[in-house]
């Protein structure tokens, strides 16, 4: 690849990665990973 499709590739996974931390961090959807997490270590075998 040239150069330039390099750095297009490049500013489309930061555009990506921006998108993703604010949808995780949303509050909904941070409320319902913690829960998750909460869960999974809590349990008992």
């Amino acid at each position: 690849m040239v150069t330039s499709e390099y750095a297009m590739g490049i500013v489309a996974a930061v555009a990506f990665a921006v998108v993703l931390y604010k949808v995780v961090t949303s509050g909904a959807v941070s409320t319902e990973l913690q829960r998750i997490v909460k869960q999974a270590l809590s349990v008992r075998m």
